[in-house]
């Protein structure tokens, strides 16, 4: 696997929700969020989208964004009502509701859901990707996020799994649709530039070698002091964190899965002894590899 699809696989994406949204008039919907990723496709009309910190963002038809983990936003028409005005969408059929009067043609059309990464280093992994992602005119993914509702309404065999396989496909062709230009510090934008790329696929193709910054910077075809400066401007961590940080990954999930012994694990991420892989983890993970193990398979 590249880079990016090993750690979408590595969040373990579920559905939880999704809904058909038409809206007419002035409107607006407020949501505090507990980090849930949440997305949205316009299937006409036009919106907006505020995320506190950054500037409002228009949304038109055809328009898909995403964002990893949200936590507090609100989507609105262009022009909201006055700011103590929040509406409440109203069901009016099996995964459709409305927003405004229900004998009204709505001026805009929203497929929206909310999925969930079953894997425990969630944030860590979340940590590597965009904060938002806002791709234009890209009609895969309104034809993915309609594929995720359709499944996600049905009870059909094999539903879980299809699903899964489905969001993974939509995350991953949303953050490679993405403008790099407009992506902040992380995964996505170290593999679009062509130097910082290969050292990350070096490092997930090899997490067991005993990697120095000078020998990552030699792959990268950079003078040490550049790729340093380079990965941190792109990615947002050291080149070491980074490679800690993804040893540290692979091993919980051997661990979780109870995949091999102690010293297994620590050889598969590139320690040579099982007390210097203990310590790393213990320092990293806050217990040591044996009691995540057992705590792990509790659960």
């Amino acid at each position: 696997m590249d880079p990016l699809t090993e750690v979408v696989a590595l969040l373990q994406p579920s559905a939880s929700f999704s809904k058909t949204v038409s809206c007419v008039g002035g409107w607006r919907v407020r949501r505090v969020e507990a980090g849930r990723p949440f997305y949205c496709v316009v299937l006409g009309g036009s919106a907006c989208l505020t995320i506190p910190g950054r500037e409002p963002m228009p949304l038109h038809d055809g328009d898909f964004v995403l964002v990893p983990s949200a936590y507090d936003f609100a989507m609105s028409s262009l022009e909201p009502p006055p700011d103590d005005i929040e509406n409440i969408p109203v069901e009016i059929g099996r995964g459709e509701f409305r927003l405004g009067p229900a004998d009204l043609t709505p001026d805009v059309r929203l497929l929206v859901g909310y999925c969930e990464f079953g894997s425990p280093d969630a944030a860590m992994l979340v940590s590597l990707l965009p904060q938002i992602v806002h791709v234009r005119g890209e009609s895969r993914l309104a034809t993915l996020v309609g594929l995720v509702a359709d499944e996600a309404r049905d009870e059909r065999l094999g539903r879980e799994v299809i699903l899964a396989r489905l969001l993974e496909v939509l995350l991953i062709e949303a953050f490679r649709s993405s403008e790099t230009a407009a992506v902040s510090q992380g995964l996505v934008r170290g593999l679009a530039d062509r130097h910082i790329a290969v050292a990350l696929r070096r490092m997930h193709e090899t997490p067991t070698r005993p990697w120095t910054v000078a020998q990552l910077a030699k792959e990268a075809a950079l003078s040490r002091s550049a790729f340093f400066d380079r990965f941190n401007r792109t990615v947002g961590l050291a080149p070491m964190e980074y490679l800690l940080a993804w040893r540290m990954a692979l091993a919980k999930g051997r661990l979780r899965r109870n995949e091999g012994s102690i010293t297994e694990v620590a050889e598969y991420v590139g320690y040579s002894s099982a007390s210097a892989f203990s310590v790393a983890f213990a320092r990293h993970v806050g217990m040591p590899p044996a009691r995540y193990g057992r705590q792990q398979a509790s659960i």
